[in-house]
Parts: structure tokens; sequence; C-alpha cells
């Protein structure tokens, strides 16, 4: 998606200028597990526009595969603009007609996205999907119920109220039940699922190997299926934006599931990318290199609890 960020706070209406960037929850998550070293694919689709060739390069440049993004002559690129209120960011989106709104269950049978679904040992869905459109929501539950032949499938819920105003959210909780790992906060839990309690959510949702809840700026808590639950506490970070946080966590988590790293060490890869997104002015943080994230996965719960994220890194 293409993002248009403001060159004041403010109303929009008293804006001048835009400056162009690239967004979005799975193309976020996507870069963020690049950076970690994680190879990645995105799979969408974008208009045949400036805003799409943009999105494209920046994604490629990141390290993400693209190979699989289609490019739609009849419909643009999916856009949000970040309106800077008082009470932080607003973003304004303009995804009804878009080219990612024409997702459909046939891209199961395009061979570039076979391809890269049949190799992937993970897949990773988000509830914007479902928002979109009924075609993307029947895509969704045409992965979910596809055979997985060990592949794992993580679904971030990723609440946008905005986009769910003519749709019907009560489709979220079957969704998230078909996932193995399923990530939300615990705010945007309680506003789409009736709770943000992690036991009430391991009830409400009881086939996933693992939730993780993220409690903001205290805490994320894994809840396996068993009811076992791990506690990391969040970095102290020194915001600069905070757009991006929840899907550079996710990243992280995913990145941490992948490589064998016990709970506590996935939480807290988790908490790093999400401090290295915060930190940024936009969606992407640089996360810190392998060397200091090995030892910060390390540090002992008091060193952990003393460390503090500036734009600088970790300290």
């Amino acid at each position: 998606m293409a993002v248009l960020l403001p060159d004041r706070p403010g109303s929009l209406a008293g804006v001048a200028s835009f400056s162009a960037g690239v967004g979005g929850a799975e193309s976020n998550t996507a870069c963020a597990l690049a950076a970690l070293g994680i190879p990645a694919a995105w799979i969408s689709r974008v208009g045949a526009d400036g805003f799409g060739e943009r999105l494209l390069a920046e994604l490629a440049a990141h390290g993400v595969d693209t190979s699989a993004v289609a490019v739609d002559p009849g419909r643009p690129t999916g856009l949000y603009i970040k309106e800077c209120g008082p009470a932080g960011p607003l973003p304004r989106y303009y995804r009804a007609g878009s080219a990612a709104a024409a997702l459909s269950p046939a891209l199961l049978a395009d061979p570039a996205a076979a391809r890269l679904l049949d190799s992937a040992r993970l897949l990773h869905l988000s509830g914007i999907t479902a928002a979109l459109s009924d075609d993307c929501l029947a895509l969704l539950r045409a992965l979910l119920a596809a055979p997985r032949r060990g592949r794992l499938v993580s679904f971030d819920l990723n609440w946008r109220p905005a986009l769910w105003r003519h749709r019907d959210p009560s489709v979220l909780p079957g969704l998230l039940d078909a996932a193995d790992l399923v990530l939300l906060g615990a705010d945007e839990a309680a506003a789409a699922l009736g709770t943000g309690d992690p036991g009430e959510l391991r009830a409400l949702l009881p086939h996933p190997a693992t939730l993780v809840v993220k409690d903001g700026d205290r805490q994320a808590v894994a809840v396996d299926r068993d009811g076992r639950c791990t506690a990391e506490p969040a970095l102290r970070v020194e915001v600069v934006e905070p757009t991006g946080a929840g899907d550079a966590f996710a990243a992280g988590y995913l990145a941490g599931t992948l490589r064998g790293l016990d709970q506590r060490g996935r939480l807290r890869l988790g908490h790093l990318a999400a401090a290295a997104a915060l930190t940024a002015p936009g969606d992407q943080g640089t996360v810190p290199p392998p060397a200091l994230r090995a030892d910060l996965l390390a540090a002992s719960p008091e060193r952990w609890a003393a460390l503090r994220v500036t734009a600088d890194g970790p300290r």
C-alpha cells in the first residue's frame, strides 16, 4: 500500500505538501522479516500506476520477493494518508476498489503464487485482508483450509475499524481459530472480539497452538494450547512514531519461531523489532545487528528491564 506523509501535523486541510512512502501491515512484516535474515515474499496486487511501481521497488530494495505480485491495469494501488492529529497518527484509508481488494481464491491457481506457497515454511495472514472484499475473505478461508504439509499459518488480527464499517467482523473468530499462531493486541481484541484478557481469548480461540497477546508498552504474553503462559515485559522506548510497531513485533516473533527460539526468546525478538519501528519516523525501523540481538536475547531479566531504546539503538 502507498503512503502519503503530510509535511506538518494537524488537519489535512492545512497541509501544503506530502512525501510518499510505502506501508501496509503485511508488507511491513515482510520487510522486517527480511531485515532479520528470514527470506520473505509478499503476495498481493497493485495498480499499474506510479504508486504500485514505487511499492514494488521499495519492497525489493528491502529484500522482499515480489515475484507473485500481480499488476492490475484497471484498479489503483491502495493508499493511506497518515494525518497527524492531537492524539497521534490518524490514518485515512483509500482502499475501496483497490487492486488488492480484487484478491480472490483464483490466486491459488497462479503459478508464481503457488510456487511460493508450496515452498513456504510459514504463511502469514492478516485480518485486514478479510475486510477488503468478499473475494478477499474467500481467499483467506481457502488458504486456511488448504493442506499445510508442515507449513505454519500465522494470523495477525490487525483490527482496523474503518475498514469494517460496511462489513461483518463476526467472521474474525473463525478465521483466527483456524490458524496455528495468532497475534493480537489486548486493546484491539477487546474492540473486535469482546475481550483482551489472555485467558478469555484462549477459551474463545481453542485451536491455535499459540496465542500472543500484546499489551501495549507493558508486556506480551504467549499462551499455549495447554494454558501455559510466558510473559515478557516490553522495552522502554523513546517513541518517534508508533505506526508499524505491531507489524514489526509480528516479524520478530515469527523469526524467532522459525529459528527455534523458546517462547521468551521469540517475545524478546518481537519487542526488539517493535522498538526499532517505534524509534523510526516511517513504518520500518532498523533492527539491531545480529551480534547485538543475540546479546540482548540472552540478557538477564534485570538487564532487559534496564534497557532503553532510542533512535540511536538500545542502551
